[in-house]
């Protein structure tokens, strides 16, 4: 049960929110330059190597959580996201359609209650301030409890950044002591939320009376048929689910493959580092990650490969980066087909390619419908075949899920930290959270010439016929 709200959180709820909207009031009359000009001194001031490196660090020795030397790699995000900004209009008008006589005038959302997941407390913060800010918008942050100082840390850096660009400060606050019913309460009285995080926090925002953007579970499955290219698809499976120790909803979970490679592919994911648990270790794993009830135990997750076997009771080579588990069972009962969210991933045989469209139908019936997919692949029938029975809202080609989904610089994807996994995921949208879900636009029509089919183009062939 959580617990009430008490006077003093809801009294600091209500004075951050007076803060932002009048933050919003003093930049209401800022010109695209001087909001541009804004973002790219949060881009830098969160993005910059250094600063990035040791705010990444303290995050992952806050929370015990996630990989130490990698986590700074994630740092490419806001670059990604400031150069999708920096080409996008925020001011005035944003678009314009002579032949439909549209013009669109682009307004802030207004305040937005952020709620920052203990996987990314560095990255959340200046990935959605760079797009408020250029919005005109205000946020607050709630971060997660076990990350808040590493949080806290980011958003200071950045109020400090605005002050001295002569921007208001609390444009961007932080709760320090986060709680949940202290986020209740911000995402009750904010104008929107932006909920990145677990599924219960996801849920309260859609329960919250104001409109959120949330995010949905991962699972995310890859297909190697048998055009592929073996070493790239093992490299490229070994980087989603080792980056960050797998913390990520993008991380590959499981690995579908074709029967005739399956062994070469299997092997060569051994040479990149994958140690192929038995029977008996694999039991022992299980036994670990998961409790009683089937959840996800906390220790286990976003975990190096040689601490996880470690704590189910068995030892792995030195170089091992993750595990691997054969499996051919799905089902809610097999919890190796559902999230793993750390270095584990599951490979599963199979036999032509529509057993391979029917497994991962299978798979995302036990969980992380409307996340993504991937496929390893140089027939595009077989692309085309996946897209068109996954039900997952992005589907990477031949590349690394968790360095893709959320845009890279070699792919035409949104850069964000926010992947919407539309209807299948519980969400409102199923695109990248990007520029286009912090603002507000003013349509406005002016009359065309009439645009109207006759009754015989509108009803083709039923035209004129008899009807009951």
């Amino acid at each position: 049960m959580v617990r009430e709200i008490t006077n003093e959180e809801r009294d600091l709820a209500r004075e951050m929110l007076e803060r932002a909207r009048a933050a919003m009031a003093e930049v209401a009359d800022y010109d695209q330059e001087r909001v541009d000009r804004l973002a790219q001194a949060l881009g830098w001031a969160l993005g910059n190597e250094s600063t990035f490196t040791r705010l990444a660090e303290m995050g992952v020795d806050e929370s015990g959580v996630g990989d130490r030397e990698g986590r700074p790699n994630k740092r490419f995000k806001i670059h990604g996201i400031l150069r999708d900004v920096l080409r996008q209009p925020s001011v005035g008008i944003i678009e314009e359609d002579l032949e439909l006589g549209i013009v669109k005038y682009a307004k802030p959302a207004g305040v937005i209650a952020s709620i920052v997941p203990m996987t990314n407390p560095v990255l959340t913060p200046p990935g959605t301030a760079i797009n408020a800010v250029k919005a005109r918008d205000a946020v607050i942050f709630s971060p997660h409890p076990r990350t808040k100082k590493t949080s806290y840390e980011a958003v200071q850096i950045m109020r400090d950044v605005l002050e001295r660009e002569g921007a208001p400060a609390d444009l961007l606050q932080c709760v320090q002591e986060p709680s949940i019913p202290l986020a209740q309460e911000l995402m009750a009285i904010c104008d929107v939320t932006i909920a990145t995080g677990g599924t219960a926090m996801v849920k309260a925002a859609y329960r919250s009376g104001k409109p959120a953007f949330g995010v949905g579970a991962g699972n995310s499955t890859i297909v190697i048929d048998e055009t592929a290219d073996i070493e790239e698809a093992a490299r490229n499976t070994r980087i989603s689910k080792t980056s960050d120790f797998g913390s990520g909803c993008s991380s590959d979970g499981n690995a579908l493959i074709d029967d005739r490679l399956y062994d070469d592919v299997v092997r060569r994911l051994q040479v990149e580092g994958g140690y192929l648990a038995n029977d008996e270790e694999k039991k022992l794993l299980e036994a670990v990650l998961w409790d009683d009830k089937g959840a996800r135990t906390m220790a286990t997750i976003a975990q190096p490969a040689r601490r996880l076997a470690e704590l189910a009771g068995f030892e792995v080579p030195s170089e091992a980066k993750f595990l691997i588990v054969e499996q051919q069972e799905i089902g809610p009962e097999h919890r190796f087909s559902g999230e793993k969210l750390t270095t584990v991933l599951a490979v599963y045989r199979y036999h032509g390619f529509e057993d391979a469209l029917e497994k991962v139908k299978k798979i995302y019936a036990v969980g992380g419908a409307g996340h993504s997919c991937g496929i390893y692949s140089f027939d595009d029938e077989h692309i085309d075949a996946l897209a068109r029975v996954a039900p997952v809202s992005r589907m990477m080609v031949r590349q690394p899920q968790s360095k893709a989904n959320a845009g890279s610089f070699t792919n035409g994807m949104p850069m964000t930290s926010s992947l919407g996994c539309g209807i299948w995921g519980g969400n409102i949208t199923n695109e990248n959270i990007s520029l286009k879900h912090y603002l507000n636009v003013t349509w406005v029509s002016r009359p065309i010439p009439e645009d109207r089919p006759s009754e015989e183009e509108l009803f083709g062939e039923f035209y004129g016929t008899a009807t009951p």
